[in-house]
């Protein structure tokens, strides 16, 4: 279980710099631009993957690779705002409880059997969603966060659209999954890039070393939370739901021990039972793949 528990801290080191990222005035944007220029590196190191064109263009995934392309870091700037506006903790069970969305999928759109068990995870998981989000404007701090749901609801859905495409991407075994993801994370640097381009283009921003650096530790801590989560399932391979509950319980557990502990994030009753909620959940939803 090393590796589920490294991959849980890389996970919480995300969150805990994308909440001290405005604290030292950091452009978030720029810095999850270069996040993925170290990632690139990173996967090419690590996994050596072997390119293929011709296999790719074959088995239609490029479509695919665009769309997550396009998703990883629009999301990934979302769930920037809502760590900052809603704090760590509701963001950490918002992203958690993503996978409700691609279960939801498979089973509308793949016509996979729905038993009972799953379909009550899967209600405990959006009760725990409607707890956790703030929807009252409140304050925290002194800090307004009457948009703070609207942030919470798009990481959710977004990390959900995320989670189907990769399973997508998955599906197509004649390609290696660690090189579908490095060509992933080049388009999404070259597109973020492209943003970060028009930016400073049009509005005078300026790319600087800080920026650069804090998006390469991003790019280290997220990258790490990948690396271990793979390693972990094929040390555990033959028990993948102990992965799979482990990681979304442990990263819901130590971002609220984060949250709350460390940056001192207000929670109402209703948020905290959102968050058993939310472990009940995932438990459930675990011993349903069993």
């Amino acid at each position: 279980m090393l590796y589920v528990f490294l991959s849980v801290c890389c996970s919480v080191i995300v969150s805990v710099l994308l909440k001290l990222a405005r604290r030292y005035s950091i452009d978030i944007s720029q810095a999850i631009t270069w996040n993925y220029s170290i990632a690139i590196l990173l996967t090419w190191f690590f996994f050596r993957p072997v390119v293929d064109l011709t296999s790719i263009e074959t088995f239609h995934l490029p479509a695919i690779y665009f769309a997550v392309g396009i998703l990883l870091p629009v999301v990934f700037m979302v769930m920037a705002s809502a760590v900052r506006v809603a704090g760590i903790v509701r963001t950490d069970v918002a992203q958690r409880l993503s996978l409700l969305v691609s279960l939801s999928a498979a089973f509308w759109l793949l016509n996979e059997p729905l038993t009972a068990m799953k379909a009550v995870g899967i209600a405990i998981g959006f009760a725990a969603i409607i707890c956790s989000i703030p929807w009252q404007k409140q304050t925290a701090n002194r800090k307004v966060l009457s948009n703070a749901w609207f942030y919470l609801l798009v990481v959710f859905f977004g990390f959900g659209a995320i989670d189907i495409l990769f399973k997508q991407v998955a599906t197509h075994k004649e390609v290696a999954y660690t090189t579908s993801l490095f060509l992933i994370f080049i388009l999404a640097f070259i597109i973020a890039l492209i943003g970060l381009i028009f930016r400073v283009v049009t509005k005078g921003t300026r790319i600087s070393w800080p920026h650069i650096m804090f998006g390469w530790i991003i790019g280290v801590a997220n990258f790490g939370n990948i690396l271990f989560y793979l390693k972990a399932h094929r040390q555990l391979s033959a028990n993948p739901s102990t992965v799979f509950s482990a990681m979304n319980i442990g990263v819901i557990t130590a971002g609220a021990l984060v949250g709350l502990v460390v940056f001192k994030e207000k929670l109402t009753l209703l948020n905290k039972i959102g968050i058993v909620l939310a472990i009940a959940a995932i438990i459930v939803l675990t011993l349903s793949q069993n």
